[in-house]
């Protein structure tokens, strides 16, 4: 099924969650059983001429996620072998998860008289939850590494193994004794492997496209903007087609309702505190410029939060620098942002998103929407003046070296909740301004000041031209000068200038 210059026995994929991993790891495992009603009508038919029938041994590891201690961990492993000691026996000797699995394959060969092919999909589900616990992380990654090491004590039996996951582990902790594992999770030829690409949306799923729209009242083109804007932007290598998240498609599609489908069960605890450990500036999530091994480095390396947030689909390759071998990365789209910031906000600021939703954003919003500023702005007065003084924000203001940190991180989370485009820290050719929102009639570029003065915010923006690179767009750009006290830890004053 590979290309000959891209033949491999042991193949590992990395792709976010909900992102069709399972599928194509299940789609895999038919091929191999030899199950070529399933591929009637599709090019492999012309491909394969042989259908051998190989013994699959198929795991799930998504089924360990939450085992809290290692012998929990172990019995949860022995469990999923159960399925396949029951077809091809078992040994007494064989105690540990990785002796059964020897076993297994051992025993499947013999039987078969055929190679085995070994798929294990999720295979870091038991690690991620104890990313921030050095022992058990330990423990737990000495039970897995013992559990793969038949993978390469029985190379002469297996046919083909294939192994996904959301992260990164180094092969010398985790597949230690596989020294030949290619990782085709940034290899331009896979890009599109997992997803749906443009052309599949635009060409076999234009019916669902057609329905959708109509349920909408809108055409086919705006229900194609709509999905693009809110599902679309995700590219796994340099120079990848355009790849839309699955899931929150067929959701979208199946419910006849745009939503924000891949957060239905919210922004991972694992991600929200490696966050936090590495004090993650969420304000620089957009146009990060980096290096592939800055991002795509083995999570036990990690010195910031990047390759994790990469990983598990927070942030995307967005372009590509040959002449310097560099990669910008940025938040995929409109749903990961909005879905992100509903996680970040009780991890960052110690409140409540629905609470902020209904008690001010909703006002705000409405408020920009009628391009009325100062009543906008009036809101946001109310909403800070009204802000409890908890532990963890005072903890957050005693972190930064000045307290503006707090209110751009503030505004940059409720602006991104309203599910406008934001962007802080913009960069102009004299410097940068604090925040720029694109909203659908008008363009706001703002300036904030700690006890400075709000004129001194608006002079800023003006005199280093940071509202110059919208001059050409056909929408209003209206200039705001705010001031912040960190004595009363409020607005106190602003400016407006069209």
């Amino acid at each position: 099924m590979w290309k000959a210059q891209y033949e491999s026995k042991y193949v590992f994929l990395s792709r976010p969650r909900r992102f069709g991993k399972s599928l194509l790891s299940t789609t895999f495992a038919s091929f191999f059983r030899g199950e070529k009603e399933l591929f009637s009508g599709l090019k492999v038919m012309e491909m394969e001429k042989d259908w051998v029938e190989y013994p699959v041994i198929h795991l799930d590891l998504s089924t360990t996620k939450g085992a809290e201690a290692p012998d929990v961990l172990r019995e949860t492993l022995l469990f999923l072998l159960e399925d396949y000691t029951n077809i091809y026996g078992t040994n007494p000797a064989e105690t540990t998860p990785g002796k059964v699995l020897h076993g297994i394959i051992k025993r499947a060969y013999q039987k078969e008289k055929q190679q085995v092919v070994v798929i294990i999909d999720e295979y870091d589900a038991p690690l991620l939850d104890v990313l921030h616990e050095p022992e058990v992380l330990d423990s737990f990654r000495k039970i897995m590494q013992e559990f793969f090491q038949p993978l390469k004590s029985c190379e002469a039996m297996i046919r083909f193994c294939f192994i996904t996951g959301i992260t990164k582990f180094s092969q010398l902790s985790i597949f230690s004794t596989i020294n030949n594992l290619n990782n085709i999770s940034m290899v331009p030829q896979f890009s599109a492997i997992c997803g749906i690409t443009e052309r599949e949306l635009t060409t076999a799923l234009a019916p669902d496209i057609a329905l959708l729209a109509a349920h909408y009242g809108e055409s086919q083109e705006q229900m194609h903007a709509r999905l693009k804007s809110r599902y679309d932007g995700y590219h796994f290598a340099k120079g990848s087609e355009d790849i839309y998240n699955p899931y929150s498609l067929f959701k979208a599609f199946t419910n006849k309702g745009i939503d924000n489908y891949w957060f239905d069960s919210g922004t991972p605890s694992f991600l929200l505190r490696q966050m936090k450990h590495f004090r993650t500036d969420i304000t620089a999530m957009d146009d990060i410029v980096a290096s592939a091994s800055a991002f795509d480095r083995p999570t036990e390396a990690m010195q910031d939060a990047l390759p994790l947030l990469y990983q598990s689909g927070y942030l995307t390759i967005k372009g590509y620098d040959s002449e310097i071998d560099s990669y910008t990365l940025s938040i995929p789209n409109q749903e990961v942002r909005v879905g992100l910031i509903d996680g970040l906000i009780p991890t960052y600021l110690g409140l409540n998103s629905e609470n902020i939703r209904q008690s001010f954003a909703v006002k705000f919003y409405l408020a920009l929407k009628k391009n009325a500023i100062d009543l906008a702005l009036r809101e946001m007065q109310a909403f800070f003046a009204g802000l409890p003084y908890v532990e963890g924000i005072k903890k957050m203001l005693d972190d930064f070296v000045k307290a503006e940190g707090f209110y751009e991180w503030t505004f940059y989370l409720i602006f991104s909740m309203l599910n406008s485009f934001v962007r802080t820290q913009v960069k102009t050719i004299n410097g940068r301004a604090d925040m720029v929102v694109h909203m659908p009639d008008t363009i706001y570029v703002f300036e904030l000041k700690i006890n400075g003065t709000a004129q001194q915010a608006l002079d800023q923006i003006n005199s280093k031209g940071y509202a110059i690179p919208y001059q050409t767009d056909s929408r209003k750009v209206v200039k705001v000068g705010i001031r912040f006290s960190t004595e009363s830890l409020a607005i106190e004053d602003w400016k407006i200038e069209e």
